[in-house]
Order: C-alpha cells, then structure tokens, then sequence
C-alpha cells in the first residue's frame, strides 16, 4: 500500500538524554488535511511556524499522548521554511527540494528549556500547528523512553536528526 505517511526518526539529545525514534505517522488531522488539499481543491493550512512538543504518553495517529506540562516546559517553534527545514536532495540544504527521498530534516538544533520541575518519563513528540492547543500534524514514539528531571540540561533535538519522510 503506497499511501502518503509520514517515517520520523529523531534523536533526542540533552543531560544524558539520547533516544532514537522509530518509524512514525502523519496524524489522522494531517492526512485528512493532505487529502483535501491535494484531491479536493481545498487549502491545506499549513502554519508558518510549526511547534515540536514532547509527550509523557504515547501518542497516535488518531490523537492521544499526555504532553509535558509545569516545570518551564513549552513547544519549541521552528518556522516552515527553506531555511529551517532541509530540501530532500541532502541533509543541511536550504533550496527547494529536489530529491528523490521524500525526506527533510531540521536545519538547526531544536532545543527546549531547562527542566525546572520532573517532567516524567519521556515516550514520544508530536509536530504542531500552534504554540498550545491546535491540532497535531505528526506522531512519533521514541523507541528509547527517557527519564527528565528537575534540573537536567535542556532537552535538544541535534541539527539533522529530526527526519520526516513523505511516502517511500
């Protein structure tokens, strides 16, 4: 089945904290989202800033997760660009894409704030469209759980090692 979806693998770095994300999906929300633009002449939508959140609870293509909250915790901006995001042609461009891997990375290490309370055990992120609420785009489990406490170095995201994968 060659249907749109989403492969993410992330390196979650920071303190000690270092765990490789598995194979993810585009949320239902996104998918439905794609369809329309795609096939149905309507606007997609797509924020001008997209926001990585981290999750102490599993979250699913249909919704779910338990996002971090308290101890200075807040999604992390990155803007829907060029810039910020790599072209499929190779890791680190800021040209439109032109690759045959369906693939993009971020430009820039994604970092958050500094734990100023324990935020859990760590089990997966989401990408999205608004700084709090809004609707998640993307699901992604860290085959790694790891544990943040209070006062551990903030959590980060390496330059290059957020991927997303559309089909393939």
């Amino acid at each position: 089945m060659n249907r749109l979806r989403n492969l993410a693998t992330a390196f979650l770095v920071g303190m000690v904290l270092s765990a490789l994300a598995s194979a993810g999906a585009l949320t239902d929300y996104a998918e439905n989202k794609i369809t329309d633009a795609l096939w149905r002449g309507q606007s997609l939508g797509a924020p001008a800033t997209w926001y990585i959140g981290l999750d102490t609870g599993s979250c699913t293509e249909t919704g779910g997760g338990t996002e971090v909250s308290g101890g200075s915790y807040a999604r992390v901006g990155v803007s829907a660009s060029l810039a910020a995001w790599a072209g499929t042609q190779s890791a680190g461009s800021t040209t439109a894409s032109s690759g045959t891997s369906g693939t993009t990375s971020n430009n820039a290490a994604i970092s958050f704030a500094s734990p100023t309370a324990n935020w859990g055990q760590l089990l997966s992120f989401r990408v999205w469209d608004a700084l709090s609420g809004g609707n998640a785009w993307v699901c992604q489990a860290l085959s790694i759980p790891k544990t943040v406490n209070n006062g551990d170095a903030a959590p980060t995201f390496n330059s290059g090692s957020l991927t997303i994968q559309i089909d393939n």
